[in-house]
């Protein structure tokens, strides 16, 4: 362990267990330590790295940038072309009719500003009680005070005074099969069951009290979360029929990840809402974005010229440098073919994980595109998780010691979440990696915890 370096307060992080590995650089799907030590890059770095690490044309389209115009902010009528054609591209991809792109700096930002552009449309709509916004139990949706709020896991809420009833956040049960569903439910029953109850907390708050209600398309530190078939088509037809606006937060999904460009058309719904990052710029440079139609900024433009200014805005909302790194990575997509790569790839990574499913550590496998997961459970035959996180901190610390990054959720799920560019032979090696690790873990797992085994 390297010393502590107390100067520094690390983001979601034990603090007893801080810098654990010091990653000095990359080169494609692989990092470095500073013992020269080389890992695959299992997550993405933290979902986001979809281009890998070095990749010359992102670097040079920056650099160039920097050259150019290093900074100008938005404020008050001022604008610069970067920033107008990333807008124009994001638009020109995006299924949301006359789409209009707010650019920030993070997912979290993204969801703080839709829930604020939500509360202000609703006020100059005459409609101030529309302001209850639907998100799962175990949803992730970032850790600012307001995104915090929508976020549903517990450790993102402890200790710090969330205000979740005071922003009207409601709750509705995460759509995962394997632990949901009763006795004999078939995954459309359980699908069902589950958009009839969302129906029933609508009708019993009243439908023009809610604005909208917020899902990952595949839920990422939810437990990477693969709801039923029919559970989205089925959601979204109610939600239309009660005028709740679906808002897709597609941070983790967007930009390829499942297969599709955005994940609302792997799972098979159409947002009114999307919220874009990681991805967006193969997190070259931070930058983040929160879309609306074009009917919900019309309703916004008169009362902004009323107040003088529409009051939202970052001081780096639509910084150019990053601008240009994002309309380089839309560019590298296309060209490249990346999003079908991914779905070819993904299939397979699909399959060989797939192959673990036998364990008897492993109660599911499941995933779409380049985003998967193994749920390691206490009781195979009854679904029984652990009742705490240990067994996934062990199987990812097993994992670093073999080479391979990737990232516990949900307590005791790994996650894997290669960049787009990962090759077959490359899954093969993450697979094989795993394999190795997950022996590893298992042998620890019941040397350590042989009371909660079954």
């Amino acid at each position: 362990m390297l010393p502590a370096m107390t100067t520094l307060i690390y983001p979601t992080t034990n603090f007893t267990r801080t810098e654990q590995v010091n990653i000095v650089r990359g080169d494609g799907i692989y990092v470095y330590d500073a013992s020269g030590k080389r890992y695959l890059e299992g997550l993405a770095g933290l979902w986001c790295s979809a281009l890998g690490y070095g990749n010359r044309e992102l670097i040079e389209a920056i650099t160039a940038q920097l050259q150019n115009l290093s900074y100008s902010h938005m404020f008050g009528g001022r604008t610069h072309q970067v920033g107008i054609d990333l807008a124009e591209k994001l638009a020109s991809m995006l299924p949301i009719p006359e789409a209009k792109i707010f650019l920030a700096n993070s997912g979290s930002e993204a969801n703080d500003s839709m829930i604020k552009m939500l509360r202000y449309w609703a006020n100059v709509t005459g409609q101030p009680q529309r302001k209850k916004i639907i998100a799962f139990e175990r949803a992730y949706h970032g850790v600012t005070l307001a995104s915090a709020a929508l976020t549903g896991l517990p450790v993102n809420h402890m200790h710090f005074d969330i205000p979740v009833d005071e922003l009207g956040i409601l709750r509705a049960e995460t759509p995962h099969y394997y632990h949901g569903h009763r006795d004999g439910e078939t995954e459309t029953e359980f699908a069902e069951r589950l958009v009839e109850d969302v129906e029933r907390l609508i009708l019993r708050e009243g439908p023009e009290t809610i604005a909208a209600f917020i899902a990952e398309p595949v839920g990422g530190a939810a437990g990477v979360v693969v709801a039923p078939d029919a559970y989205y088509p089925a959601l979204g037809r109610m939600l239309e029929r009660h005028g709740v606006l679906f808002w897709a937060d597609e941070v983790i999904c967007g930009f390829g990840r499942t297969g599709n460009a955005f994940g609302s058309t792997t799972v098979g719904v159409q947002p009114r809402l999307m919220s874009l990052a990681k991805q967006m710029s193969s997190a070259y440079i931070p930058i983040s974005a929160a879309v609306i139609p074009g009917s919900m900024y019309e309703t916004m433009v008169e009362p902004s010229n009323r107040a003088g200014v529409f009051g939202h805005g970052f001081t780096y909302s639509g910084h150019p440098v990053a601008c240009a790194a994002a309309l380089k990575a839309m560019e590298i997509y296309e060209r490249d073919g990346l999003f079908a790569h991914a779905a070819e790839v993904g299939a397979y990574m699909q399959e060989r994980l797939g192959e673990f499913i036998d364990h008897p550590l492993v109660g599911e496998v499941r995933g779409k595109g380049l985003i998967g997961a193994v749920e390691l459970v206490a009781d195979k035959s009854a679904r029984v998780p652990f009742p705490d996180g240990r067994a996934g901190a062990i199987a990812m610390q097993c994992c670093k010691e073999h080479g391979l990054l990737i990232r516990a959720v949900a307590g005791n799920s790994v996650a894997f979440c290669p960049p787009l560019i990962i090759t077959r032979e490359q899954v093969d090696e993450m697979i094989e990696m795993f394999d190795r690790a997950l022996a590893a873990a298992t042998k620890t797992i019941r040397r350590e915890m042989p009371e909660i085994l079954k």
